[in-house]
């Protein structure tokens, strides 16, 4: 047997050694990661995404989204990207720091990957991160984005439900990000939904799904205060309902 066939078999048993050396084949580009991926068989989870702009939460989000899948006693697979630095190329990758309480749980695999300067939103390695997470046979796998803004669609070409995540206070930039990002939510995510100008934000989302027609898609909005971790299982039963209707399809 070979090193890849010993190293797929440990990602089929879901060994986070050998989950981890494979992400990181497939991100160096080595020789041997596209016989790996031939190898891997996905039990196709499905994919949540989340995206939104800097500062709206979305780690902290995932984290507490985290916590009640494993209540649920689900397993979970977390594929989460940073910024490379366009002076350096490192990333600082605070998603290990915001999420470090799952790092010992052994039914929580997660994994921070830098742009290294792809745009969209992800990192060339995210799809093959992604069949790593599904041949290792997570029940669910989440995908944050980087967060930079309304150019961030890719996630659409990964994820089975997209959530966007928005806060209080952004004003204008809601504008801006309806040419692009807000068009592909399925679930729009109100987070900070404690502080002043909640109701002004829904008003907006409701009044942009209202004109773009997208409520064709049966969009829905939740309030969320994730530090809280206050509507996190409203949440969680969007998105068991959108993934229902999208199988239905």
């Amino acid at each position: 047997m070979s090193e890849t066939e010993k190293l797929a078999n440990g990602v089929k048993s879901r060994d986070a050694r050998c989950i981890a050396r494979a992400i990181s084949m497939i991100e160096c580009g080595d020789e041997c990661s596209g016989s790996l991926l031939q190898m891997l068989e996905c039990s196709g989870p499905p994919v949540l995404g989340i995206t939104g702009a800097p500062g709206v939460g979305k780690s902290t989000l995932a984290d507490a989204l985290i916590r009640h899948y494993r209540s649920m006693d689900k397993t979970i697979g977390v594929v989460a990207v940073d910024p490379s630095s366009p002076i350096t190329g490192g990333a600082v990758l605070g998603d290990r720091v915001r999420m470090h309480r799952h790092y010992t749980d052994e039914g929580v695999f997660i994994r921070s990957m830098a742009t290294r300067g792809a745009y969209g939103g992800l990192a060339p390695a995210s799809m093959g991160a992604i069949k790593v997470l599904s041949a290792a046979g997570y029940d669910m796998i989440m995908v944050e984005t980087v967060g930079v803004g309304q150019s961030e669609v890719e996630i659409m070409h990964l994820a089975d439900v997209v959530s966007l995540v928005l806060i209080p206070g952004m004003g204008d930039s809601i504008q801006t990000l309806k040419a692009g990002i807000m068009e592909i939510a399925d679930v729009f995510v109100l987070n900070k939904a404690d502080l002043n100008g909640i109701d002004e934000l829904e008003r907006q989302v409701m009044d942009f799904i209202h004109m773009s027609g997208i409520n064709d898609n049966g969009s829905m909005i939740i309030k969320t205060v994730a530090s809280k971790n206050t509507g996190i299982d409203k949440l969680s039963e969007a998105v068991t309902e959108i993934l229902g209707r999208k199988k239905c399809r």
